[in-house]
Order: C-alpha cells, then sequence, then structure tokens
C-alpha cells in the first residue's frame, strides 16, 4: 500500500479531534442538535486551520442516522459512504478551477432533486473567492433561496474578495490561527502514535515555523522525519531540514549591530549562507526576534505572550537592555521592507548585506529613523565619557568664551547642563575652583548638600529624561537645572510650550517618583520660565570651597 501523508492520514474525522476551532465546533454542534440548521455558510481564515475539514464533518453530521451529541458516528452506511466519497449527497468543487458560470449552472440544475439517502444534499465550495463575477451573479439566487434539503458551504482564504452580497447571504464562521502549544501538543500526540521519537524542542520549533496552520505543521513534520526516518529527531535535524537558524545566531547578530561591528555581521551572514540556511527564513525570523525584544521592553505581562521556555526568555531579558525601543522600531522596520523585497529578489544575500550595514552604519542614511539613533548613540557617549574634545574646545568651554563654549556651559543644551558637560572632566569639577570666572559667568556659593544634589542631578539628567519619555523627553530640551534652597531644584525652561508641559504636576510627580526610586533623593522639583536675556552659565561652588578661592568674585544666595 502507497505511502499516506501525515496531513491526510490524521485530518479529523470527528468534531472532537479538530483543534483549535473550539467556537466554531461548539456552534456546529449546537445547531445540529437543536435542528437550527442554515442554509448558507461562509467559513474563511488561513490555509490548514481546518476550513475544508469541519465543512466535511458538519456534511457527515446532518445526514448521519446516529449522530452523537451533534458529531457524526462514522459508522452507519451514509457517514461511510460521504467519507470514501462514493455518496451524491456531498459535492466537493474547487472554484480555482470551475469558477465559470457553466459550472454554477450545473449546480443549480442538480439543486432540483432531493438526496437518493439521508436528509440533505451539501455542497462545499472550496476557495469561493476565485469564482468569476459572472459565476457569483449566477449563484445569488439559488444561495439565497436553495430548496429546504440543500446546503452551501463556502470556504475561502481571502474573504476580502467575495462580494458583499454573498456574504449577507451566509453564516459567516472566522477561522483562528490555531496556537503553537496547540500546535506543539498535537504534533506530540501524533508523534508518539506513529511511534516517531523525537525532542520535545524540535517539535515546538516545527509547530512554531507552521504560523498557525494545522496542515503545515503537519507537512514540515513528514519532512524532517523523511530525511531522519528512523532516529531520534532533534532540534538540530529540524533546522538543517527547514534551513532554519538557532535563536542563539540571533543573539550573537544582534549585539553585532549593536556594536556597530558591521564585519563581524556580514561573516555571520556568509557562515549562514555556506551552511545552507534559507535566507528569506532567516529573515523572517529575525523580525519574529526583535518584535519579542520589543514585547519584553514596552509590555508589563509580556512574558505571558511570548511563547517560550524560561531560558530563552532569561537571555531575551539580558539582550533588551541593550538596546531602546527607538532603535528596535527602526531595526524592525529595515527588516520589514527588506523582506517584501526579497520574494521576488534574484541576489538575496546582496539585499541583506545592504540592509545589515544600514543597521550598523546609520550616518550612512538621512531618514529621521537614522538621525534619531545616531544623536541617541551620542547621548549614550557623552554619558560614558567615550567623546573626546580638542583642548581649544575645553579652554573655552572653561572660560565660558565662544559660542561653542556657551551652549555647553549655560542654557541650550538638550542634556539640561548648567556648568559643564557630563562624561568628561571639566577644569570646573574637578574638586578645585577655577582662579577666575569666565567672561559674563557669575559664581555662587550654596550649602555642600545642595550642590551635592545638584551635581547628581545636572549628571544624571539627560538619562532621567530619556528614561521617563513620552512627552517629557522632546519638552525638557533646551533647559537648565538650578538650586532653589535645601531640598528643591528649578527646572528652567526656555520655551513656552515646553514650560507648559513640563509644570504639570502629573510630570514633576513622575520625575519626583523616578529620583526617590532610582537615586534614593527626596527632592522637590518647581519650574519657572527663562527671562529675556537672562544668562544661564551660573558657576556654584560650596561653602567649603570659599576657604581656597576667597579672592574670586562671590554672590552670597539665601
Amino acid at each position: 500500500m502507497s505511502y499516506t501523508a501525515l496531513y491526510r492520514k490524521w485530518r479529523p474525522v470527528s468534531f472532537q479531534d479538530v483543534k483549535g476551532q473550539d467556537h466554531i465546533v461548539q456552534t456546529l454542534k449546537n445547531q445540529i442538535a437543536a435542528d437550527r440548521i442554515g442554509h448558507a455558510y461562509l467559513f474563511c481564515g488561513t490555509r490548514g486551520t481546518g476550513k475544508t475539514s469541519i465543512a466535511k464533518i458538519f456534511a457527515r453530521a446532518v445526514n448521519c442516522q446516529h449522530p452523537k451529541e451533534g458529531s457524526p458516528c462514522n459508522e452507519c452506511d451514509i457517514c461511510k459512504g460521504i467519507a470514501s466519497g462514493s455518496s451524491m449527497n456531498v459535492v466537493e468543487i474547487d472554484a480555482a478551477s470551475n469558477n465559470g458560470v457553466e459550472n454554477i449552472r450545473e449546480i443549480r440544475e442538480q439543486v432540483q432533486y432531493p438526496p437518493t439517502e439521508g436528509r440533505y444534499r451539501v455542497y462545499i465550495i472550496d476557495e469561493v473567492h476565485m469564482l468569476s463575477t459572472g459565476a457569483f451573479n449566477a449563484l445569488l439566487k439559488t444561495l439565497e433561496e436553495p430548496p429546504s434539503y440543500v446546503i452551501f458551504i463556502l470556504a475561502t482564504t481571502e474573504v476580502n474578495k467575495i462580494p458583499i452580497t454573498v456574504l449577507s447571504r451566509c453564516q459567516r464562521y472566522d477561522f483562528k490561527r490555531i496556537t503553537a502549544d496547540t500546535l506543539g501538543a498535537r504534533l506530540k500526540e501524533l508523534t508518539e502514535a506513529e511511534k516517531i521519537p523525537a525532542q520535545e524542542r524540535a517539535l515546538a520549533y516545527i509547530a512554531k515555523a507552521a504560523d498557525g496552520s494545522m496542515r503545515d505543521a503537519l507537512s514540515l513534520l513528514d519532512q524532517c522525519v523523511a530525511f531522519h526516518y528512523g532516529t531520534l529527531l532533534t532540534y538540530d535535524n529540524v533546522l538543517e531540514v527547514l534551513g532554519a537558524v538557532d535563536s542563539t545566531v540571533f543573539s550573537q547578530l544582534l549585539r553585532a549591530i549593536i556594536a556597530g561591528r558591521t564585519g563581524d555581521c556580514i561573516r555571520k551572514l556568509e557562515e549562514l549562507v555556506i551552511q545552507g540556511r534559507e535566507l528569506g527564513q532567516f529573515v523572517a525570523d529575525f523580525i519574529w526576534y526583535l518584535r519579542n525584544l520589543l514585547l519584553l521592553k514596552t509590555t508589563d505581562d509580556a512574558e505571558n505572550m511570548l511563547e517560550m521556555s524560561e531560558d530563552n526568555l532569561r537571555q531575551l531579558r539580558q539582550e533588551a537592555e541593550l538596546i531602546d525601543e527607538d532603535r528596535l522600531m527602526r531595526y524592525i522596520r529595515i527588516f520589514s521592507e527588506l523582506s517584501s523585497q526579497l520574494r521576488y529578489a534574484s541576489q538575496k544575500r546582496i539585499l541583506i548585506e545592504m540592509a545589515l550595514i544600514r543597521l550598523t552604519k546609520p550616518q550612512m542614511e538621512h531618514n529621521l529613523d537614522s538621525v534619531v539613533q545616531r544623536l541617541n548613540e551620542l547621548e549614550d557617549r557623552l554619558e560614558e565619557g567615550k567623546v573626546s574634545f580638542p583642548p581649544q574646545l575645553l579652554d573655552q568651554m572653561a572660560a565660558g568664551l565662544g559660542n561653542v563654549g556657551n551652549r555647553f556651559l549655560g542654557a541650550g543644551s538638550d542634556k539640561g547642563y548648567g556648568d559643564g558637560m557630563d562624561g568628561f572632566t571639566s577644569p570646573a569639577r574637578e574638586g578645585t575652583v577655577p582662579v577666575s570666572a569666565g567672561e559674563g559667568q557669575r559664581q555662587v556659593a550654596i550649602p555642600k548638600a545642595q550642590l551635592e544634589d545638584l551635581e547628581l542631578i545636572r549628571r544624571e539628567w539627560g538619562k532621567i529624561i530619556r528614561e521617563l519619555g513620552g512627552s517629557v523627553r522632546p519638552s525638557f530640551r533646551d533647559t537648565v537645572v538650578e538650586p532653589s534652597g535645601e531640598g528643591c531644584l528649578c527646572i528652567v525652561f526656555s520655551s513656552e510650550d515646553s514650560y507648559a508641559i513640563g509644570s504639570r504636576a502629573t510630570v514633576l510627580g513622575a520625575l519626583e517618583a523616578y529620583v526617590r526610586e532610582h537615586y534614593g533623593k527626596d527632592l522637590y522639583f518647581k519650574v519657572r520660565r527663562r527671562e529675556n536675556g537672562e544668562s544661564l552659565n551660573t558657576v556654584y561652588v560650596s561653602d567649603e570651597e570659599l576657604k581656597n578661592a576667597i579672592h574670586m568674585d562671590i554672590v552670597m544666595e539665601e
């Protein structure tokens, strides 16, 4: 006897065998049990979710001589005849190859004759969206008022192509994609029945690769078992057969992209090409990997939404700390565009290499996404002290001379610095006070505790604003933090619009809560607008520093 493919051998024969479509199964069983059977049904959904299988089960159930709770018994003569295809009561039509008006006219002629056995004649029209406009029009009247013994079941994967006049005449049932857990459980049940040794991790990957389709899952399993017949089906075997990539490769690739190591990215891609991995599948899996990272960073209960082991989830959390949401969305956008390009491309490798170069070299692009990433990278380098400046520029900033020095020493910086840049050692912050103030600057002495709070917040200001995100980040650009008494700091806004947002009680409350949680400081923040012509390049020193700089021009503030 010839071999039967797994998806045909294990096609559901009763409603109990159908997986992942409980809402549809229960509705149809209730209709059969209550004898409230409709005359036209529309089954729509993605491939391999059970549309045709449920249609055939339903056709047997409505004609079964001994139904069991709405399901066919599969033992009576009528059930056996329908299952074998010898019954004239059930007619299955492929609309892809029978889509003309003449085919529908044949149906209209046939429905005039009652069934020879059983109660109903059932017409199952698969891929009904392939019917021509004329064929749909010819079907309308029969579909609306068929004889009492006729049932139409229309199945389609593209419901948007069905005319509204047909939709309004049918009971519509939307088939869901089957979850990876349900697919994995079914594959495990099947391999045990077939006595096929397989690792659970291998079956889980097949279930994920099936993308919600039971037929695809069984076909992929059949393919993998055929290649490694008689041996244990392992996770590596599945990756080898399907041309897929292990998740550790995505982790290594992402770290190389974040670090800007273009060469490592290209070499990693070359390894995948040499191993014979399918590049289109690699791009699709990498997008899914980035999507999981984005969910982990943006949702509170991402662990419940991600179908993966605790070990993989732990590794994903570590990598989520290395990248921000904006950059992740840029990566996903670039690779999503790449995925659509690969479908008809002859040089897939070159397109992927170009995408990797775009990710690691954002300065080569001039769109908004790349500019935002470059600014974020510059901010991170400033905070880590990895930006070097010419000595002349440092002298200018220390003395408060020149436009560039005034920008960093005064207002105008989106980092919110008031007396020097974070991330490098300024002459004014090495523990001693400059001998004299720069031109246009004034020096103010405040208590040491207030100075420590001020320096802490100024040093971390860019990070605080970036972490708070939302409307806070753009609104707090061009701000300066200055002391305003014990335990209080004042935020000075240069823009009226930014002040309107920053002065909200909810924004200040969130800022105070963040400082309390991350730095253990109970600080109170207030705000004010910058006055016209006001210079914000004040240098603050502590009372103790006065002893070493008594010769300087000192202004005492209460």
